[in-house]
């Protein structure tokens, strides 16, 4: 018979997702001033050295319920990317997602914070659907999820009265169809 073992399989998914455990085990140690000091977006100088940080790592920090909803679609659809894509391509897919949904919140709503990998979340949820393209053909996968996904949190934009942000939502499916297309 043969020994199973376990494997580290998909080791920038598993590693962001261990990380944002930790970020949040900190924030629950710490009484959630490091979760604001460290793993959130909001207005802050440009001339505090933490504000160019949290464009990158806020995207690991959060309470526990959004933890586990994002993560457990982290962790479905990020190993199957991770193998087609490679580790480094996605790698830079999560990094370029974070600043951008990061800077946008910075620059277009200074009064609001962010936190959560929810806009990575999204960037892998239509990456995943244009993973299938071919000879320039647009898989209808992609519009569905267009349809579904992101219709649904523009349509949640203008009616929702909620602490999500969909905008995150948005630039994170828009990140993913940029990287897919390219």
């Amino acid at each position: 018979m043969k020994e199973l073992r376990i494997q580290y399989n998909s080791p920038v998914v598993l590693t962001f997702f261990l990380l944002s455990l930790g970020a949040l085990a900190l924030g629950e140690f710490t009484g959630e001033r490091t979760t604001w000091l460290l793993f959130t977006v909001y207005r802050s100088p440009l001339t505090d050295p933490l504000t160019y940080l949290r464009m990158f790592t806020h995207v690991l920090g959060h309470a526990l319920r959004p933890l586990m909803s994002n993560m457990m679609l982290f962790l479905v659809v990020g190993p199957p990317l991770e193998e087609k894509y490679g580790s480094k391509r996605l790698l830079g897919c999560i990094v370029i997602t974070a600043f951008v949904s990061g800077l946008v919140q910075f620059i277009f709503f200074p009064t609001t914070a962010l936190l959560g990998a929810s806009g990575i979340v999204f960037m892998m949820i239509v990456l995943s659907s244009l993973a299938g393209m071919r000879n320039g053909s647009i898989p209808l996968t992609l519009i569905v999820v267009v349809i579904l996904y992101l219709g649904g949190e523009i349509v949640d934009a203008v009616t929702a009265q909620d602490n999500i942000s969909q905008l995150t939502h948005i630039v994170g499916g828009l990140c993913g169809a940029a990287m897919g297309f390219a």
